[in-house]
């Protein structure tokens, strides 16, 4: 079990709240301590706070979207420029302002929510953290 590996989940929409919900109780049955933010502003200030081991990240949130997000806490210290985060999107990425950011800010995976199951998502977060212990 993961029990140590702090995940954030930042995931709340209006219409999303089920998403995020689903995805807290998967990692907590995982052995994840889960912290949730309702907003990107929210998400940003516990991620300095807490630092999370991993950041799963929505782009479309309220107050602050998630490519504002990343590219903030790239922006912010050495431990935002070297968390891994997972955008976990609706959105394929064929814009041009998203590619840009993913070129810059390095998230370690950009998953499109209807290609991947909750197990695969879990699956991916543990790959990533296997990188950095």
């Amino acid at each position: 079990m993961e029990t140590t590996k702090k995940v954030l989940i930042i995931e709340v929409v209006e219409d999303e709240v089920s998403q995020q919900k689903a995805l807290s109780e998967k990692f907590t049955r995982e052995g994840f301590r889960v912290i949730s933010a309702k907003d990107g502003e929210e998400g940003l200030k516990i991620a300095l706070k807490e630092h999370p081991d991993i950041i799963l990240l929505d782009i479309v949130m309220p107050k602050i979207d998630g490519l504002s997000f990343l590219k903030k806490l790239r922006e912010e210290n050495m431990w935002g420029k070297t968390v891994p985060v997972i955008l976990l999107t609706n959105l394929s990425a064929d814009n041009d302002t998203i590619i840009r950011v993913i070129a810059e800010c390095e998230p370690a995976y950009y998953l499109v929510k209807a290609d991947f199951t909750l197990d695969e998502v879990v699956e991916k977060v543990r790959e990533r953290l296997a990188k950095t212990t």
